[in-house]
């Protein structure tokens, strides 16, 4: 089951709007919401993708509506880019405006999502020893 599909789309943008831009073509809209998968993907990575956005065979594990509005916004951007017929390109693009800066706040990690899992680390990501890792600049041997 698809992270996202074309009906999901009608809450931010009309059917008709939606046909008309695409000209009755899903493969267009399909590429548009994978292209908004990818990129809100992107400044996802530190989490686990698989149970945020599922994969071709297996659904999401994690149902987060604020991410679909997100994933929707983003996809509603990459078809208006398509055509201006019966679309407001101020609003949309104040609001993907509006969900880069929330990725973007979720990657830095001023907003922290409730029940996200965090990706699997692997050894290469981790430091040796316990738990802190301490480094230091090679002492200086100044003479005056």
């Amino acid at each position: 089951m698809p992270y996202l599909i074309i009906e999901d789309l009608y809450t931010h943008l009309h059917p008709e709007v939606i046909a008309e831009i695409t000209r009755d073509d899903d493969a267009i809209v399909e590429k548009a919401i994978d292209a908004a998968i990818s990129e809100a993907a992107m400044y996802l990575s530190r989490y686990d993708l698989v149970q945020l956005f599922g994969e071709s065979h297996t659904p999401p594990t994690i149902t987060d509506e604020y991410l679909k509005t997100i994933v929707k916004t983003l996809a509603c951007r990459h078809l208006a880019l398509l055509c201006g017929t019966g679309t407001h390109h101020d609003a949309l693009r104040t609001a993907y405006t509006d969900a880069i800066a929330s990725l973007k706040a979720i990657m830095t990690g001023q907003a922290q999502p409730a029940g996200w899992p965090y990706a699997a680390d692997t050894a290469q990501n981790l430091p040796n020893g316990n738990a802190i890792s301490w480094h230091s600049n090679p002492r200086r041997n100044n003479y005056y």
